[in-house]
């Protein structure tokens, strides 16, 4: 068992309950406790898959695009640099849709894909197929809400990147869902507890889940590169580079000799020389990184451990409602202050330079550990490649109620 970092009891015990069922099991530094399997947890099975280990938000995942742009082709007049970040910011919200919903003004998203004629559709059951179909159609390059984000970055050199970060929204959700409670031997529709699931996949509901899942990822894909290419488009530069992974995924792999069906909740893949984009907060650096490539047994070794898999993210110290506050559903009465207020978040946004659109403070960079000490906490096992500095973070506002956020 590869763990990487420092963790609570809580997580621990999360990643030992999982690993009583699954051949092997890692965690990575930026691990906290999720639904039954732990954010930041890798876990390897024998031909089955388990549904809440790939969570609600299926094939949820990072896309970053390098552009051909640096920060001085936008920057306009001396002084104007500011401003100018201020509009394509503007732009940026009124062009793409947060929250839940297409709302906005792109109404070229790519709801005539191929994948909507895929006869994958099929194993969903007739009389819901119709309505998960629409449902798909009208959230397809809608980002959602929480810690899903449209970024714009500078790297160490100038180069402007842009960087994504949302899932399958309501088509992901509702394939979990309902064969989470298929696995329990309920129906589809019915409501069953947050479990364990694990379903063979040479079973017809393991078959048929593996199918959807991956429909699920493709889906993902397109929506996420869609949107990258769409503020591409508002900066007025080309695509040079795409750098692109799932998070919450389950992919067969060969380990150590043997194929596996390797589950990462909330947990990159890093193959030696495999490229990932890895964001910090609001507030914060992210990073391209690759799985390393050498030839120091030691090095290996600890990549195999872990599955050859590393961070997603910086990670949580604080929960939603512990930063936020809680408050009541149709008054809006506060009943509990939160940890983090309105200055705290605007502070350090501001002091690192961002220019923000939406967030809330339960996405807040004090909520999330720092992830240069998350990087480091991983060891040798990744090599940082580019550094991105944020310009532009846009959000879902802080009321937007979205139930695919996670």
């Amino acid at each position: 068992m590869q763990v990487f970092g420092t963790h609570d009891d809580a997580t621990r015990a999360q990643l030992a309950k999982v690993a009583e069922h699954a051949r092997k099991v890692a965690l990575m530094a930026d691990g906290h406790v999720g639904y039954v399997m732990p954010i930041g947890g890798v876990a390897a099975y024998d031909n089955e898959v388990s549904v809440v280990g790939v969570g609600f938000d299926i094939a949820c995942g990072n896309a970053a695009i390098r552009t051909d742009l640096t920060l001085d082709d936008i920057a306009g007049a001396p002084g104007t640099i500011s401003k100018r970040l201020g509009q394509l910011a503007d732009e940026i919200a009124d062009t793409v849709s947060f929250g839940i919903g297409r709302k906005n003004r792109a109404d070229d998203a790519p709801v005539d894909h191929p994948l909507f004629e895929d006869p994958v559709w099929e194993a969903v059951p007739a009389k819901h197929r119709k309505a998960l179909h629409d449902k798909a159609r009208n959230q397809l390059g809608t980002v959602g809400s929480g810690n899903h984000y449209v970024d714009l970055f500078a790297d160490e050199s100038g180069a402007l990147w842009v960087g994504v970060h949302f899932g399958s929204r309501g088509f992901g959700h509702t394939v979990a869902s309902n064969f989470l409670a298929l696995g329990q031997g309920k129906s589809w529709g019915e409501r069953v507890p947050e479990t364990e699931t694990l379903l063979r996949l040479e079973q017809p509901v393991g078959h048929d889940y593996w199918q959807l899942m991956n429909l699920a990822g493709r889906y993902a894909y397109a929506g996420r590169e869609w949107v990258a290419r769409k503020v591409v488009s508002i900066l007025g530069g080309r695509e040079l580079e795409l750098v692109h992974n799932h998070h919450n995924f389950a992919w067969k792999e060969t380990h150590d000799g043997e194929e596996l069906v390797v589950v990462r909740k909330g947990a990159t893949p890093a193959f030696p020389g495999q490229k990932g984009f890895i964001g910090g907060s609001m507030g914060d650096d992210a990073v391209i990184v690759q799985g390393t490539v050498s030839n120091d047994p030691v090095i290996g070794e600890t990549q195999r451990q872990a599955l050859f898999s590393t961070v997603h993210g910086a990670g949580r110290v604080m929960s939603r409602t512990a930063a936020a506050g809680k408050r009541h559903r149709k008054s809006g009465q506060v009943l509990s202050p939160g940890r983090v207020t309105p200055e705290m978040m605007l502070s350090w946004v501001k002091e690192k330079g961002v220019i923000l659109r939406g967030g809330g403070l339960d996405e807040a960079p004090q909520v999330y550990r720092r992830l240069p000490e998350v990087l480091a906490a991983q060891g040798n096992t990744i090599e940082v490649l580019h550094t991105l500095r944020p310009l532009i973070v846009v959000m879902a506002g802080a009321g937007e109620v979205d139930p695919y956020k996670d």
